[in-house]
């Protein structure tokens, strides 16, 4: 697979962060489409979708940001995408029969993701020199 110019093995957990936020999100689409559920439960699996996908999305969108605080925005909502994610997917978890093994690899990936993200920000803020 290649993104951003850049092949992948999918196998491999990325060296790039934002081609671990591209597999995660991609990860995330194979695991909804794998599951089977009631009607009422579709809306957690559609803001499941939503957020996750949206992590890599703001990183993206903050890249061509104007200015450093503009930046920083897109990485904030980017942190607040991963935590609701970790939320929905520890709701799914805990509601219905899903293959554990892969919802469990997804939430912690979804916890490294959070802390790397949050750690962007807080150095972010350092004075450099």
């Amino acid at each position: 697979m290649v993104y951003e110019g850049f092949e992948v093995n999918e196998d491999e957990k990325p060296y790039k962060i934002s081609h671990r936020y591209f597999y995660f999100s991609k990860n995330v689409i194979l695991f909804i489409k794998e599951c089977k559920y009631e009607k009422i439960y579709h809306s957690m699996f559609d803001q499941l979708l939503r957020s996750a996908t949206s992590i890599g999305a703001n990183v993206v969108e903050g890249k061509s940001g104007s200015s450093k605080k503009d930046w920083k925005n897109f990485q904030v909502i980017a942190l607040k995408s991963a935590n609701e994610t970790k939320y929905w997917l520890c709701l799914i978890n805990e509601t219905l029969e899903v293959n554990k093994i892969k919802i469990n690899e997804l939430i912690n990936e979804a916890d490294e993701i959070s802390k790397i993200i949050a750690s962007i920000i807080i150095k972010s803020d350092k004075p450099h020199g």
